[in-house]
């Protein structure tokens, strides 16, 4: 998966990032400072994560981002691990079913990935679609939950 930046505030997790230099990183604002032990719990699930050895994170989150946006990965949340659903089975969960493409650009600004697992969510054909990580560390992220599709 290669290395991961995690950002929080003094209460929450705020951003899990797979490629820290690229556009998602804005998160750092002017004064940030870098202090591991501060988001020790959410580094240690997620390493537990890639071991295997845990399937639902519990750790605080505050993701930054519009009321729809929250609400979009409110829904991530509740796909269980090792299951995929769809742009229109979120949107359709929301009260919102025409509104798909709103939820896959909502998806696209997750700024918690894999936490907020939108590598879960795929295209309505069951095919493999965009991913901020890249398709290949959705593909893995994926295997490793144990799909069984991809």
């Amino acid at each position: 998966m290669g290395e991961l930046l995690l950002i929080g505030d003094s209460e929450a997790l705020t951003g899990v990032y797979m490629n820290p230099h690229e556009r998602f990183a804005e998160e750092m604002a002017d004064g940030w400072r870098r202090d591991p032990a501060a988001l020790s719990a959410a580094a240690e699930q997620l390493g537990a994560y890639f071991a295997g050895e845990l399937r639902e994170f519990t750790v605080p989150l505050a993701p930054r981002g519009t009321v729809f946006q929250r609400s979009v990965w409110r829904a991530l949340t509740t796909i269980p691990y090792g299951r995929t659903a769809t742009y229109g089975e979120i949107a359709r969960s929301l009260g919102r079913p025409n509104a798909s493409r709103a939820v896959g650009m909502a998806n696209n600004r997750n700024p918690i990935s894999i936490v907020v697992p939108c590598h879960r969510v795929i295209g309505a054909n069951g095919a493999m679609v965009g991913y901020g990580g890249g398709i290949s560390r959705k593909e893995i992220l994926l295997r490793l939950e144990g799909t069984g599709r991809f």
